[in-house]
């Protein structure tokens, strides 16, 4: 590989699902979007392999014309995300690192490769298919975006812990005082529990807004659990739909508090930061990567039930709005994520250069093939 260079060639390989950044609902490709446009600002030299229609710094490698969850004509995604995958492997020789954001179908195919590329799990890991799979391919390095995530799986090549950032200038907070309402954002399912939402509003007296997409699976569950709460409220919840990036900043920084009521094992949990960088105080249920995204007390309050998150809400008014904004500037920026990114980035392609004595057959073969 010769003498390191400060620039490296780098491919980012993002779900087709939605845009990067995605027009509306998307989290991954969020994501994505805002750590190659940082690594180009940075200096590197960027190929983003993502839907036709994604907006970049970066060479675009278009691998649809557009987003999938937009398309009227879409039945299957996963042929698309394999001619997107002979796409990346066609063109791997002219990149440094391949860092990919699909999951896991790409697996087999870089298996030579392996040291030059990084795999981040945007996903929950505790499906019980994904055992034998991550045991069948134990060299292909891994990124978490929380401690938390990894629990499930076997002993993997876990490469390291990059939690997610944010543009400090993307979203912001207000100058005037928020109009107080409280706000839940995001997507209708039930481990996302807006029916607990919908109850902290009610019994703590604050007008809440609901602004998430629903899915085709999530209909049903919408139709007979949610809305019947919404029209039950009296007109104290208000569902305002899907919202755009430009809609975010006023959602979120006009709130008293975010509601954060899951109930599921959240790999991360991007809302979170989106409202800290409002200084908007966040109120969740301690589940999954809750503990480390939130600063009990200080950026918001976790909490185990219904009646916390009514003496959380109320006391909301006693943090101050500006250390929560702080808070995410210390912690959850873009720079800081791809700072993290490159130093794995650059750990990697040291292994891939260095003599393969006491490495394991699958990392001995990977680095026989560079």
């Amino acid at each position: 590989m010769g003498v390191e260079r400060t620039c490296l060639r780098i491919a980012q390989v993002a779900p087709l699902a939605e845009s990067c950044p995605p027009a509306l609902y998307g989290g991954t490709e969020r994501v994505v979007s805002y750590l190659t446009e940082e690594l180009v600002a940075q200096g590197h030299e960027v190929t983003l392999f993502a839907s036709g229609d994604s907006q970049t710094r970066a060479e675009l490698a278009a691998c649809s014309e557009r987003a999938l969850r937009l398309s009227d004509t879409v039945v299957d995604a996963l042929p698309h995300h394999m001619i997107m995958l002979d796409a990346v492997m066609r063109r791997a020789h002219e990149f440094d690192i391949i860092h990919f954001h699909i999951d896991l179908m790409h697996a087999p195919v870089v298996r030579n490769m392996a040291q030059r590329t990084l795999t981040t799990l945007h996903g929950r890991l505790d499906l019980p298919d994904l055992l034998p799979f991550y045991r069948a391919f134990p060299d292909l390095p891994l990124v978490s975006i929380s401690d938390f995530q990894r629990r499930p799986l076997p002993p993997v090549n876990w490469a390291g812990t990059v939690y997610h950032g944010l543009p400090t200038d993307v979203l912001t907070p207000l100058t005037s005082k928020p109009e107080g309402y409280l706000a839940f954002l995001g997507r209708i399912s039930p481990e996302k529990r807006p029916d607990r939402a919908i109850e902290i509003a009610m019994k703590v007296g604050i007008p809440l807004k609901i602004a998430a997409k629903i899915d085709r699976v999530d209909q049903l569950y919408w139709d007979t659990k949610i809305a019947p709460m919404v029209k039950a409220s009296g007109g104290l919840v208000e569902y305002v739909g899907e919202i755009t990036e430009h809609q975010k900043r006023d959602f979120l920084a006009n709130a008293h508090a975010l509601l954060f009521p899951i109930d599921w094992d959240e790999p991360f949990g991007l809302v979170m930061i989106e409202a800290m960088a409002c200084g908007t105080p966040v109120v969740a249920y301690g589940r999954g990567s809750v503990p480390e995204v939130i600063d009990h007390g200080e950026s918001g309050f976790i909490v185990a039930s219904i009646d916390e998150a009514v003496r959380a809400v109320e006391a909301i008014v006693h943090l101050d709005r500006a250390n929560v904004r702080h808070i995410f500037e210390r912690r959850f920026t873009v720079e800081r994520m791809t700072r993290d990114y490159v130093d794995i980035y650059r750990k990697q392609l040291s292994k891939a250069r260095a003599p393969c004595a006491g490495a394991s057959s699958g990392t001995k073969e990977a680095a026989l093939a560079l």
